[in-house]
């Protein structure tokens, strides 16, 4: 009698087939969007996640091109940094090697959208 024994989708040294935030980088981005959301600056989000790149777009409108994107590429991890926020105009605002301090650029627009 033979036994069958399943074979893994991937082997564990091979990249993932598509990059995604973590529970926690979930948590750091979703926070500062729900103080955004209750300072009237933001409406809508969006989460992309491709093969090489996790993305959080951020919306005023739900029709419009998004006002930022919060993104996370980790093959630049020891390099530049693996986050970055970007906007509108596709112009990088700030990259990083945490989460957090990336995105203490935004931060700072909420401080001047409550004064």
């Amino acid at each position: 009698m033979t036994v069958h024994t399943p074979t893994p989708l991937h082997k564990p040294s091979e990249a993932p087939e598509q990059v995604v935030f973590d529970r926690s980088e979930l948590g750091v981005i979703l926070a500062l969007y729900g103080k955004m959301v209750a300072a009237g600056e933001w409406r809508d989000y969006g989460m992309s996640f491709l093969k090489d790149r996790a993305v959080f777009s951020i919306f005023r409108r739900t029709a419009e091109n998004p006002l930022y994107r919060i993104e996370k590429h980790p093959k630049l991890r020891n390099r530049q940094g693996m986050y970055v926020v970007i906007g509108m105009d596709g112009q990088i605002i700030k990259r990083g090697h945490t989460l957090k301090s990336t995105l203490q650029v935004l931060e700072r627009k909420l401080i001047r959208a409550v004064k």
